[in-house]
């Protein structure tokens, strides 16, 4: 019996270990004659790239790796460079959330006019009217989920400020959602990573509005989180440390098959909405260029507390998902603060550089941030002050 699994929601998901060799198949059915693979720097190092790429022969496949770090517009304008030269109809995007943002800036900009932040969501001033190139995406991560969402989120390169581009036509139409190509991720990115996952999960579960579709994928992405984070970051260090897995490796690859799950399940249940948590976080990667699932790693305990007294109910739900006889909502939060110390996440805004009397500039681009106005209790300035200061 075949271990690929196939879903859609609505993202043709082909889902399981050596997914990737489906590609091929995949990009003839969408009917891409050329292909652009768009990664970043560090995933074209890895062992298995080479033969990702050797497998793409056919389709003249061209890879620009041009990508590090929170992606930044100067980025994507040599990823569009990259896909002129290349001819290309189509678009392999291979690696984390950051490629996978600039695949689809790269596809929106393929045949529209202008400047990327011209389409700006809630501030664009030019339609999104011509055809977008198809894309086909492979996740090294579990952390953003940007391989079943609708936007890319790219930084100005002079302020750093995150704009958001988003339309429907910029869903992959294909994810080969394959757990091997997680097995080498290192712990402190795994961790990180796996952070941003359940932040998603547990803000789109508490987000304002009506939405039980999202609401139910959100608490079964937590429970995915809580079964199998800790494994995933144990198994990295044991294997940073040269240890030999042995009969756990197949332990290890269900662990990250889960928490690959867990990520798109958040990119998902945030269809809903967002939090007070990832406009803090959101902040931190606008004016220390911190990375965005530790940003979120290190604000979620705190934004949590400050949320905990306007849903104390749902917190109760999340709470009996990772210990089942949970009886108070903030459970929920001492399991959040014990998973974050036992995976490494700094407990502190002080081991990101931070200071105390430094606040001024992240509160006042955390109160521009877009995902707030959904957070269950409403938050000012003197809120995002005091939910920093308990992040210290």
């Amino acid at each position: 019996m075949s271990s690929i699994h196939t879903y859609n929601f609505p993202t043709h998901i082909r889902f399981g270990p050596g997914a990737r060799a489906k590609l091929t198949a995949e990009l003839t059915a969408l009917g891409i004659q050329r292909v652009l693979i768009v990664t970043d720097r560090d995933v074209a190092q890895l062992p298995w790239f080479p033969e990702l790429q050797a497998s793409l022969a056919a389709f003249g496949a061209v890879t620009f790796s041009g990508v590090w770090g929170n992606p930044v517009v100067s980025q994507v304008n040599a990823g569009i460079d990259a896909w002129k030269a290349s001819g290309a109809d189509g678009i392999v995007a291979v690696g984390g959330g950051a490629p996978m943002d600039v695949a689809k800036a790269i596809a929106l900009m393929a045949n529209h006019p202008g400047h990327l932040f011209d389409y700006e969501d809630g501030h664009s001033t030019r339609p999104i009217d011509q055809p977008i190139p198809p894309i086909v995406a492979l996740p090294t991560t579990a952390g953003t989920g940007s391989e079943v969402g609708r936007s890319a989120v790219i930084s100005d390169d002079d302020t750093h400020a995150k704009k958001i581009v988003f339309d429907p036509q910029l869903l992959p139409q294909v994810v080969l959602a394959d757990p091997e190509l997680l097995l080498g991720l290192p712990a402190k990115i795994t961790a990180a990573t796996g952070m941003d996952a359940l932040t998603h999960l547990v803000e789109a579960f508490l987000a304002k509005g009506f939405n039980p579709l999202c609401d139910g994928i959100a608490l079964e992405g937590i429970h995915l989180v809580a079964e199998n984070l800790q494994a995933c970051v144990d198994f990295a260090r044991r294997s940073q440390a040269g240890e030999a897995f042995g009969e756990a490796a197949a332990a290890h690859l269900a662990a990250r098959g889960g928490m690959l799950n867990a990520s798109m399940m958040g990119a998902i249940a945030f269809q809903k909405g967002l939090g007070v948590t990832h406009s803090c976080a959101h902040a931190l990667s606008t004016v220390y260029d911190t990375h965005h699932g530790l940003a979120n790693g290190v604000m979620l305990p705190a934004a949590m507390r400050f949320n905990l007294s306007a849903a104390p109910e749902r917190f109760l739900r999340m709470a009996r998902v990772v210990k089942p006889g949970a009886t108070d909502g903030q459970e929920f939060i001492d399991w959040i603060v014990g998973l974050s110390e036992s995976i490494g996440i700094p407990a502190s805004l002080g081991a990101l550089g931070v200071t105390p009397d430094g606040l001024g500039p992240l509160v006042a681009v955390a109160m521009k941030d877009g995902c707030h106005p959904l957070n269950p209790k409403p938050v000012i300035e003197k809120d995002f002050y005091a939910i920093y200061q308990d992040a210290f």
